[in-house]
């Protein structure tokens, strides 16, 4: 059954009132109905509707009256307009006053019910938006924004090492954002007013990267016309970041490791060595246990370094912050696109849940661009995702929002003799109405038929028992 939420009907036809208060009942909400704005303004603090269904044509004060009236509120429910007399100039009227949809009677119990829905949906992902950007402003730490367990736990561990000197491992998936890990680390440290300076060692050449990390004497080699410092001496007293650690070459890794070990570096061709004060944070997505065991990563610089590790969650393990994350991209790159903001259906948010994002926050960073490039309406439909996502199948008692195709389920085949047609189908409604707890305007849409269909396929069902 659908979450259970707060909704005001303001209809001054009873017998209509009742009926989408019977429909809204029906679907777990709480409703309640009044014939006129009057009686609605005065009930309405009371029972702060999460939505406002009105008609616009109401005993004194009209629908607009009311809306007005209800804009004004600190915290204005949706708003779903409704009249017999729908117009272009009338529905313009209403959705600039701040309605959110309307719709024209006589209404369709199944379109109002989905209208209702949706606009409870847009709404819940409104509220995580303001959570986000709540975050963002009062407790983004260091450019990292999440308020799931696992980054809670991240961020206090961050807390603790800062405090520390020592090196750090920072272990995770690709596209998690260990870069930004490095970065808070070096943040939360005495070291933070000094320099941070990060290099991937596998985007340098590997006869390059002595140089590039403990510099070289003017001549030292074939087109060394000037002594450079390298990266150990322009980070001194700062923290020096090398991502992807896994991919230096052995050889060079005795050598840092006597720079970890007594601070002293020699810069290629050098006759003297030099002091250096640099913390070191070292990231990698591979298990540096199993290059140790395969003699391409030294030991001790392995034991070195994982005194202090932590592990950045996936972006699978973190919840609601998949959320709040995808809206803040997609506001982000419509803004950046000077494009109205858009949401994301239920059905997009289902199938973004359902998969399993191996690149991470890179990844959905990425998949919002595109569905921002590519949406040319207000909803992110999974067509605007990537295929790999966007095509998925769903379960189908998935928060109803998924089709009912897939495999047959083996109970459905039963017995010693494939079922007829007519009985395959009796025993698929069964099963898709116990899968969603006998819901059956749910049951209806999954099914793909009207509830008219689905009462007269049980009609029939019952008659021939």
């Amino acid at each position: 059954m659908s979450q259970r939420h707060r909704i005001m009907v303001v209809e001054d036809d009873r017998s209509l009132a009742e009926l989408l208060v019977e429909e809204l009942q029906a679907e777990g909400h709480l409703a309640e109905a009044h014939a006129s704005a009057e009686d609605a303004l005065a009930a309405i603090d009371e029972f702060e509707p999460d939505v406002l269904v009105s008609d616009l044509q109401l005993p004194g004060a009209d629908g607009l009256a009311l809306l007005e009236q209800v804009q004004a509120r600190h915290a204005p429910p949706a708003v779903l307009m409704i009249s017999a007399f729908g117009t272009v100039d009338r529905a313009v009227a209403a959705l600039k006053a701040g309605a959110d949809n309307f719709l024209t009677k006589p209404l369709d119990m199944d379109h109002f019910v989905l209208s209702v829905e949706r606009l409870l949906a847009n709404r819940r992902l409104q509220d995580q938006v303001k959570r986000f950007r709540s975050s963002v402003s009062e407790e983004s730490f260091h450019g990292m924004e999440g308020s799931s367990r696992p980054m809670r736990v991240l961020f206090d561990r961050i807390r603790q090492i800062g405090r520390a000197d020592g090196p750090v491992l920072v272990t995770g998936e690709s596209g998690t954002g260990k870069d930004l890990v490095a970065r808070a680390i070096h943040g939360e440290s005495a070291r933070e007013k000094q320099p941070f300076l990060a290099v991937n060692c596998a985007g340098v050449p590997a006869d390059l990267l002595e140089s590039e990390f403990f510099g070289h004497a003017a001549g030292a080699f074939s087109g060394a016309d000037k002594e450079r410092p390298g990266l150990f001496r322009e980070a001194e007293g700062g923290t020096l970041f090398l991502d992807e650690i896994g991919e230096m070459p052995v050889a060079l890794q005795a050598k840092l490791l006597r720079a970890l070990q007594d601070g002293q570096i020699r810069p290629v061709g050098a006759d003297r060595e030099h002091s250096v004060d640099v913390r070191l944070v070292a990231a990698t997505n591979i298990n540096l246990a199993d290059k140790v065991a395969s003699g391409d990563f030294r030991e001790d610089l392995y034991y070195r370094l994982e005194a202090f590790q932590l592990e950045v969650p996936p972006l699978r393990d973190r919840g609601e912050d998949l959320d709040l994350l995808a809206m803040a991209f997609v506001g982000r790159f419509a803004a950046a696109r000077s494009r109205p903001a858009r949401r994301l259906s239920p059905k997009a948010q289902a199938v973004m849940h359902a998969y399993r994002w191996p690149g991470n926050v890179r990844e959905l960073k990425n998949a919002m661009e595109r569905a921002v490039t590519f949406c040319e309406d207000e909803e992110i439909r999974p067509a605007h995702l990537p295929e790999r996502i966007g095509s998925q199948r769903l379960p189908a008692a998935d928060a109803g929002q998924a089709s009912a195709g897939g495999s047959i389920p083996s109970e459905l085949l039963e017995g010693d003799l494939l079922p007829s047609l007519d009985e395959l189908r009796r025993r698929y409604v069964d099963y898709v109405l116990t899968r969603v707890d006998g819901n059956k305007r749910r049951a209806a849409a999954l099914l793909g038929v009207g509830r008219r269909t689905l009462y007269r396929w049980l009609d029939e069902d019952d008659r021939d028992e």
